[in-house]
């Protein structure tokens, strides 16, 4: 079973007197363990799908289910709880308190949870030692970098130990050096900790690291790539079919 799947989700807004589909009968699946990446231009509706898998908003029609449990059939204070143990969210934004210490970000988490120290003091350790932040973390948001920002926020979202982590173009808003480096640790953390990382981004170097790229166009969603290779749209398919049927016919003239 996988451990998220998300089955013919449909999503519209009413603007004005027009109905907008933002998201079009989109369907995928995420193994245990697994880095997806969903690509796609501004407005093509990958954030929004990307929501409604974690649960932070609902669909007009499809269902969402996580480790078996259908999120979309969830009351609110019952999937707020689920949220909070088997789900984490970094956003473009680091929304980092601004009064808060690196370390007291991070830890909102296990306090809105009731969770004692001891439960997560050896994940936390790990967590700083693997994204480099055991020296900064008694600076407040506005002393560290926008990497260290963004890393802040991550290790926050994970201080839970979440078993899929949600990520919305998670560097979108670091320059390419620090895009990279904050996207390796978050890679070395799934390495380290083993949780699935579902991911949206427009950058296709980073959707290149992924184990499966999802595509997103106008609100449509299909498969790009999986483990065993690249798909191919059914133009591409047909044409290669004939290119290979012609070297066929001339090597046997």
């Amino acid at each position: 079973m996988p451990i998220l799947e998300a089955i013919n989700i449909i999503k519209q807004y009413k603007q004005y007197d027009t109905v907008v589909t933002a998201v079009d009968k989109a369907s995928l699946k995420a193994e245990d363990g697994e880095f997806v990446a969903i690509i796609g231009t501004s407005g093509s509706g990958k954030s929004t799908l990307l929501h409604i898998c974690a649960g932070l908003d609902k669909p007009n029609y499809g269902t969402v289910i996580i480790r078996g449990t259908d999120i979309t059939a969830l009351s609110p204070d019952k999937l707020g709880r689920f949220r909070g143990e088997f789900t984490g969210m970094v956003f473009q934004k680091h929304n980092l308190i601004p009064q808060l210490t690196a370390l007291e970000n991070i830890l909102i988490p296990t306090i809105m949870c009731g969770k004692e120290s001891f439960k997560y003091e050896e994940h936390l350790k790990k967590l700083l030692s693997t994204l480099k932040l055991e020296d900064r973390l008694h600076h407040l948001p506005s002393e560290l970098s926008g990497g260290q920002q963004q890393r802040v926020a991550i290790a926050r979202a994970m201080i839970n130990r979440p078993q899929v982590l949600f990520c919305d173009e998670p560097t979108g808003n670091l320059d390419r050096k620090n895009a990279d480096e904050v996207l390796e640790l978050l890679l070395e953390t799934k390495r380290v900790i083993g949780q699935t990382i579902i991911m949206v981004t427009h950058d296709m170097s980073i959707a290149d690291k992924a184990d499966k790229i999802y595509m997103m166009d106008d609100g449509k969603l299909s498969l790009f790539k999986d483990r065993q290779g690249f798909y191919k749209n059914s133009y591409e398919l047909e044409m290669a079919r004939a290119k290979e049927m012609n070297e066929h016919v001339i090597s046997e003239n």
